[in-house]
């Protein structure tokens, strides 16, 4: 058997690819997205995005006093809303990409909130910190892009401290197939061209709509969940599911 016959493969949008080539793919994406990527997701979601990080930021209820690591935290908007909720409480944002970072760093700043956040670069599927360190984890619009869920999700379980939340925001499957055709419609038809006008950049954006597609639905992604050692798993739908939210506990 030769070597390329066993190789891993998984998906980049909708090409196949080599495992080992998809994390300097995504990072090439976020990397051309990172100054604009703010403005093109008030202008993909009808500025609806920020209702559905409110939204998980309601069925979180931060507490004072609480850690967080938000992985693929980019530009860290789930971060700033996290510590305006919880008094003296700490975030960590850890993303594959370093110039997502710097746009978020910015935004601290400007925010005043550079004391109580910290800025890593690192891998969803190894991450840098040691058994049972935070109490709350979050991705949002990260987790369909990493290389193997399994491995992410594992990773999260194990960083967390016994009563650990994990909460997941992603796009996700409309339950009426003729909704999610109309969806798709706008979303393959509309979206690349706007990443077009707006950020320069169709490619990355086609990815980004392929993406979506590619990822498991919400039962799925619940069970998946739940195969990482995660109990109380429950899953919300947002705007019909267009997005939904993960919510499980390590116990």
């Amino acid at each position: 058997m030769t070597e390329n016959s066993t190789e891993k493969r998984t998906h980049f949008g909708a090409r196949n690819v080599r495992e080992d080539e998809k994390a300097g793919l995504v990072h090439g994406v976020f990397t051309n997205v990172a100054s604009r990527y703010d403005v093109m997701n008030d202008v993909m979601s009808v500025g609806i995005h920020r209702l559905w990080k409110e939204a998980l930021m309601d069925w979180l209820a931060p507490r004072a006093g609480q850690r967080l690591l938000d992985v693929a935290g980019g530009t860290g908007d789930i971060s700033f809303r996290f510590l305006k909720r919880a008094e003296r409480a700490e975030a960590v944002v850890l993303d594959l990409t370093e110039s997502m970072l710097k746009e978020g760093r910015k935004r601290a700043e400007a925010e005043e909130l550079s004391s109580q956040l910290d800025w890593v670069t690192g891998d969803a599927m190894a991450l840098p910190f040691e058994d049972n360190t935070f109490d709350i984890y979050t991705i949002s619009f990260g987790i369909r892009n990493v290389t193997r869920i399994e491995d992410a999700l594992t990773e999260a379980y194990r960083v967390l401290r016994p009563g650990g939340r994990l909460m997941v925001l992603e796009f996700s499957q409309l339950p009426v197939d003729g909704m999610q055709k109309l969806y798709d419609l706008y979303s393959f038809n509309v979206i690349p061209r706007m990443g077009e006008l707006i950020a320069n950049d169709r490619d990355s954006y086609q990815y980004l709509v392929e993406s979506i597609r590619n990822f498991p639905d919400q039962d799925k992604f619940a069970n998946m969940i739940s195969t990482a050692g995660f109990e109380q798993v429950k899953y919300r739908n947002l705007s019909m599911g267009i997005a939904a939210l993960h919510s499980g506990w390590k116990i």
